[in-house]
């Protein structure tokens, strides 16, 4: 016990002793307040205005909800009331006060690697441009266009793909391919069984063998001929055999041919070799994007058994009506129409192609002119046969100014880029989008149109802005 506990009980007895520990209780209060308050007085001259997070409280006063001496709970109750109208995020500051603003470490907070983040700062060496990890382009004064909505089907680029058909009507016996397999040219695909094959392999056999012996017979009168007993009659009569073999011959080897069969392998057919067996094989090289045979199955004449090629483009046909055709028409000759592909598969993305050819003709059923829409399918995700909608984009005579749609991003429901400021920084700056079409958003709000925008790579930098979130799952 302390010399003022003990001094106090002798003194008082009990009943001092409590009043004495109420008097420390209540010093040792009063030096707490004062000490808190000289704490928050120091923070506040040194933090100065400031970005707290994702929102930004500017000023030199208290934060909301704090309390400076003398005011109690009516500053506390005008804090609350006042408190939305106080936290501003960086979209809501002008570019000026955000590069002035001075962070807990005592730097420009846009200097600072720590917490450049806050005022929607984020650094880019100039390597990471020149690389093209991150590509900048300006915003384009471009014409508005108008969509005109027409329905479609997507189809392989015949240039790119052949179809594998058999001309003799025979049964399957064998497929060496399945779907998706690349092959090469030449390469066995389906076998077949063919009575035609047979009767054709027998044909080119019995041709074959007259020829040679009329070839032998040619030598044997020629012999005796030059010993004076065969006469000249007889010697070309030997001589017309022989052709007219050679001509039967080389009909049944292009029969074969005709048919399917290699050349080479026809001309060492035998009768150990002859089975009316027929092996179709890869056009080109490839990847087999379509297979319909199936071993036991018929195969018909003209039936497209598979089908090889890339699928690396596409062709979408759309179905233009009458009504719509003298608009498109003229906009394809002046200039090269675009068009947005949308298919049920991926109903959050489009596809963007070029209109590169317009039937010359009306299909009488349909009473529509189709329409060919080329699309870039790199990754092999439009398939033939799918149903679409397609956009062509007619061309208006309203100018807008437009940046390419990867170049907006969206963070709890506001649109933003991000602009070059100076050196390697680029901040974000709010904007107002209008439509998108073909890759270009219109931009009606927040920019001049000399600005430097960020077009590839600006994900990457959301993400470096909101790492905040990160750890929440809400950088998307």
């Amino acid at each position: 016990m302390t010399t003022v506990g003990r001094n106090m009980l002798k003194a008082t007895g009990p009943f001092g002793v409590v009043l004495g520990l109420v008097s420390l209780i209540v010093l040792f209060g009063c030096v707490e307040e004062g000490v808190s308050r000289r704490g928050d007085q120091r923070r506040e001259e040194v933090a100065g205005p400031r970005l707290s997070g994702s929102a930004a409280t500017l000023g030199q006063g208290p934060l909301p909800g704090e309390t400076g001496p003398g005011h109690g709970g009516h500053d506390e109750a005008e804090a609350g009331s006042h408190e939305e109208d106080e936290e501003l995020v960086d979209l809501d500051v002008s570019t000026e006060v955000l590069f002035s603003l001075r962070c807990e470490h005592d730097l420009k907070t846009y200097e600072c690697p720590e917490c450049r983040y806050e005022v929607g700062v984020v650094k880019a060496p100039a390597e990471l441009v020149e690389g093209g990890l991150i590509e900048t382009i300006s915003p384009q004064r471009r014409a508005v266009t108008t969509p005109l909505r027409l329905t479609g089907e997507v189809q392989f680029d015949e240039r790119l793909v052949v179809h594998v058909t058999t001309q003799a009507e025979g049964i399957v016996r064998k497929v060496h391919v399945a779907l998706g397999d690349r092959v090469e040219r030449g390469q066995p695909l389906v076998e077949l069984d063919s009575v035609l094959v047979g009767e054709a392999e027998a044909a080119y056999l019995e041709a074959k063998s007259l020829l040679e012996l009329a070839r032998r017979n040619l030598e044997r009168l020629g012999a005796l001929r030059r010993e004076g007993i065969a006469s000249e009659k007889e010697f070309l009569v030997a001589e017309q055999a022989v052709d007219t073999a050679t001509i039967r011959t080389e009909a049944a080897l292009g029969k074969l041919v005709r048919l399917g069969m290699p050349a080479p392998v026809a001309r060492r057919l035998t009768r150990n070799t002859a089975t009316g067996r027929l092996v179709l094989r890869a056009p080109s090289e490839g990847v087999v994007l379509q297979l319909h045979a199936v071993a036991g199955e018929i195969a018909e004449l003209n039936e497209s058994l598979a089908t090889v090629g890339h699928n690396e483009s596409v062709w979408v046909w759309a179905n233009l009506y009458e009504r719509d055709l003298a608009r498109v028409s003229r906009a394809h000759a002046r200039t090269r129409l675009e068009a947005e592909v949308r298919v049920k598969a991926y109903p959050d993305e489009s596809f963007t192609g070029t209109v590169d050819y317009i039937a010359p003709a009306l299909d009488e059923r349909s009473r529509t002119i189709k329409v060919r829409v080329a699309l870039s399918n790199p990754d092999g995700l439009l398939l033939a046969g799918m149903f679409a909608d397609v956009d062509i984009l007619l061309p208006g005579d309203r100018q807008a100014l437009m940046v390419p749609a990867g170049a907006v991003l969206e963070d709890e429901g506001r649109a933003f880029v991000f602009a070059h400021h100076h050196g390697d920084y680029y901040v974000r700056r709010p904007v107002a989008k209008g439509r998108t079409a073909a890759n270009w958003t219109e931009i009606t709000e927040g920019l001049d149109g000399d600005e430097t925008l960020v077009a590839g790579g600006s994900f990457l930098m959301k993400s470096d802005v909101l790492r905040s979130k990160m750890g929440a799952g809400c950088a998307d």
